[in-house]
């Protein structure tokens, strides 16, 4: 059975942000039918109507043909964006700093308008060549919860979606410790294409992730190979911090950045970025000059 996908969007004869349906080719409007209720995604998350809503609409005809939207972040206002970094094996060991593999993850955060939507463009900015890419896999808590027991994390995910954490590279080294500026130019990375409701645990057990770069695979792994676990990361988090419905968690990314070839390779304006995972759909940026203004 097809998983349902919820997407943002907004019509390419406006600017303001309606939520829907994908069915086939086009997408059922379900800000028209419930944005009274629920003014946007984020709403319908912490409510837990995603699957009500699939069940409610999902064999509606389309309202809008998919060429005539354009596709915004799934989640418009995000409490927090929380990154894990060095999750997959062999990523340690591309550092290249004899360290051995830590015992807890990296963490950083990122503002929500360093990201934007499905087939728009990632921007490479005027102050760096070194635009890199890094395919992940994102989940969006559904149920607020601080100090989660493991046994209960995965309940605590509303749905799953795709990102490219793009990373000017040259810009985390700014500093001893700090990679917030080179994780955080505006619209540097990407996510959606949509969101994907969890309805069971088997979803996250084994997804193949992969990135490609003008068709070209530069990652493949899987998550059962992850070094901390979904669930592992939301007890940790929530440790130390209080998550809330709509908050993203950005789960890691595996070997092959361009960072880590030898020599490194950087992505170029008019590549192409597709960041696919089995069950999530594929989620594809072409790169652009940034022109900033006069």
């Amino acid at each position: 059975m097809k998983q349902p996908q919820f997407v943002t969007f907004s019509r390419n004869d406006g600017q303001q942000s309606e939520y829907g349906l994908i069915n086939g080719q086009g997408v059922i409007n379900l800000s028209r039918r419930t944005g009274d209720r629920w003014p946007d995604l984020k709403a319908v998350i912490q409510d837990g109507a995603l699957l009500m809503l699939a069940q409610e609409y999902g064999e509606t005809p389309a309202d809008h043909n998919l060429s005539e939207i354009t596709f915004k972040l799934p989640i418009q206002n995000p409490g927090k964006i929380i990154c894990i970094g060095v999750n997959y094996p062999d990523r340690n060991a591309e550092y290249k700093d004899g360290q051995p593999a830590a015992l807890y993850p990296s963490l950083f955060v990122r503002f929500p308008n360093s990201l934007t939507g499905h087939e728009q463009p990632i921007l490479l900015p005027p102050e760096s060549e070194q635009l890199d890419y890094e395919g992940e896999i994102a989940i969006v808590i559904g149920k607020g919860g601080r100090r989660i027991a493991p046994e209960n994390a995965l309940s605590h995910i509303a749905a799953l979606t795709l990102c490219n954490e793009g990373t000017v590279r040259d810009w985390v080294r700014h500093s001893k410790f700090n990679v917030t500026q080179g994780k955080n130019f505006e619209q540097s990375g990407a996510m959606g294409p949509w969101l994907v409701p969890l309805q069971s645990a088997e979803q996250l057990e084994d997804i193949r992730l992969v990135t490609r770069v003008n068709g070209e695979i530069r990652q493949d792994d899987r998550t059962s190979h992850m070094n901390f676990s979904f669930a592992w990361i939301i007890e940790y988090l929530s440790t130390f911090t209080t998550l809330y419905p709509g908050d993203i968690i950005i789960t890691g990314t595996p070997t092959g950045a361009g960072a880590r070839l030898n020599p490194p390779v950087w992505l170029k304006a008019g590549d192409v970025v597709e960041v696919e995972a089995e069950g999530l759909g594929i989620l594809r940026n072409r790169v652009r000059a940034e022109v900033p203004p006069c």
